[in-house]
Order: structure tokens, then sequence, then C-alpha cells
């Protein structure tokens, strides 16, 4: 997989990438606020269109970003954006007995990115990570870049070794 912008910018998600010399592409779509799809499932709607791929088959390979505290410490789980997050399973993934959705605030402040566009990738302050298990079944998969409207295409295994993640059967089918 080549490094091409497809109408994007840098971020420090591309900057991580880029500093591991890991291969990664990106795709750019224009980011609707008016949207009632979440930001993934717009994001999904967006690259299927964008390469040809049914939305329903791209969800599937479409990975949101959703930071938790489990046991008061914030944790990143990275779940398909066609679910939801199993917050019990997040806590025995990370090794804690309570997890629930972090603060917004707390996470746009301690990722260095907005709501709707966290990376796993490039975090201001890296964050403990889990990616459900899921990812290692497609040979890509897409998470934010760390803007709306920006996706990274990389391999599930390049995902998990950059963030140091633990995969976990965290997502829940929608």
């Amino acid at each position: 997989m080549a490094k091409k912008a497809r109408g994007g910018g840098g971020t420090p998600a591309t900057v991580a990438l880029d500093r591991a010399g890991a291969p990664y592409t990106l795709h750019a779509y224009a980011h609707d606020a008016s949207s009632e799809l979440s930001y993934g499932r717009e994001a999904a709607a967006a690259l299927g269109a964008a390469l040809g791929i049914a939305p329903e088959e791209v969800e599937g390979r479409v990975f949101k970003t959703l930071v938790a505290e489990v046991d008061g410490a914030l944790t990143v789980a990275v779940v398909p954006v066609s679910g939801s997050l199993d917050l019990k399973a997040l806590a025995a993934a990370a090794g804690g007995k309570r997890a629930a959705m972090a603060d917004p605030a707390a996470a746009e402040r301690t990722t260095g990115y907005v709501r709707g566009g966290i990376s796993p990738l490039g975090q201001r302050r890296p964050l403990p990570t889990v990616v459900d298990e899921t990812a290692l079944s497609h040979p890509t998969v897409f998470v934010s870049a760390g803007k709306r409207g920006l996706e990274l295409e990389l391999s599930p295994q390049t995902l998990v070794a950059l963030t140091s993640a633990v995969t976990a059967p965290v997502g829940r089918a929608g």
C-alpha cells in the first residue's frame, strides 16, 4: 500500500505513520455537519461511494475510535462503526473491573483531537488501546486520520503495532 494523499493533509496520525515508515493511504471526503449519520457511518458511506464498494461491505472495515474510562484511567477502544462498544468486555480486556464512556472534553484534551476526528494514532498523550479482534479479519481497515473528513487505510497489524494495542472482542454487532 502506497502512502498517497487523496485530498488530505498532514495530521499527528500521519506524522506518526511516516515516522514509523508504515504504509497507509489517506482518503478525504466532504464532512457534512448537517448529516444525521454518525461520524463513522458518514465516513463509511463516503468511502464506499468513492471506492465503489457497497456501504454495508465497507462498514465492517471502518472503525471508530472511542475513549472510555477503565477504573478511572482513560483507554481507547477501536470498534467497527457498524456496531457498538461493549464496556464490560473493554474493562476485562484492559485488565479492569468497570468501564464507562469518558467525558468528551477529557477525551479531546488528552488525545489532541476533536470528537468525530479522534485517531488511535498520533495522540497527544498515547493511551492504552484495545482494538476489536474483527479488525484482524480484513487486509486493511479504515480509522480516523485525526480530523473529520479524513480517513486512514492501513493494515490492522500496523494499527495494533503502532498503538501497542491488545486485540479482544470489544465490539457488539449493531
